[in-house]
């Protein structure tokens, strides 16, 4: 059992309000689908990670597809930049051990990968995943740090850059993981599902006759 924790920061995927990327070609309540899709896939993986506490940092209601074991808290902030620090912040006052935090737009992460980032809080104040898009995919501290994330620029091709140039001017130490792709987009999906065949998001596309063609990146 690894002694930290794992942060899912992600809202309850009702039409019009996730994924809005994604339409079209999707329609609002396709998007929101796929989105609940993604999230399953991502507590899944989070509830298959050995680590002492898992929690869902939710804007909404928690609904069916939230799995047991798993505490949410309310988010809180302004743009995503406060919701991330805060969530980061209220989970460690919450359970004052190592914290790492996702989204829930890499439905491809693994246990394994998790596992990784939380092993790297070890011997590592931080830990970064960089996404393709130049965001990023997962920010992990041994201790919360407000002014490290809060007025990041967000959705920038350099939001990624600016986190990590932070989070080493700050002194910390950091270890950076792999690259992955988040779902933003109907191409990224259909990479994202073709990549991980058997996931919940990959079916739920499969599932919408026409629209998995139509997505697949050409």
């Amino acid at each position: 059992m690894i002694d930290a924790q794992i942060v899912v920061i992600a809202k309850e995927p009702v039409a019009g309000r996730v994924k809005t990327r994604l339409t079209p070609p999707f329609t609002p309540g396709q998007a929101a689908r796929l989105a609940a899709a993604a999230l399953e896939d991502t507590l899944l993986a989070v509830t298959e990670a050995p680590v002492r506490y898992r929690v869902l940092a939710l804007e909404g209601l928690p609904g069916s597809w939230l799995p047991a074991g798993v505490e949410v808290i309310p988010q809180r902030g302004a743009g995503l930049d406060e919701r991330i620090a805060y969530a980061i912040t209220d989970a460690h006052r919450l359970h004052p051990v190592p914290t790492v935090l996702i989204g829930m737009d890499t439905p491809q992460v693994t246990s394994a990968l998790l596992c990784s980032a939380a092993d790297a809080l070890a011997d590592h104040d931080a830990v970064y995943g960089p996404a393709a898009d130049g965001g990023f995919w997962l920010l992990g501290l041994v201790r919360p740090d407000m002014s490290v994330v809060a007025g990041v620029p967000m959705s920038r091709p350099d939001t990624g850059d600016v986190l990590l140039w932070r989070l080493r001017n700050s002194g910390l130490r950091v270890a950076v993981l792999p690259e992955l792709l988040d779902v933003d987009t109907a191409a990224d999906a259909a990479r994202v599902a073709a990549g991980s065949p058997h996931s919940r998001l990959a079916a739920s596309l499969a599932a919408m006759p026409g629209l998995a063609e139509t997505s697949a990146v050409r």
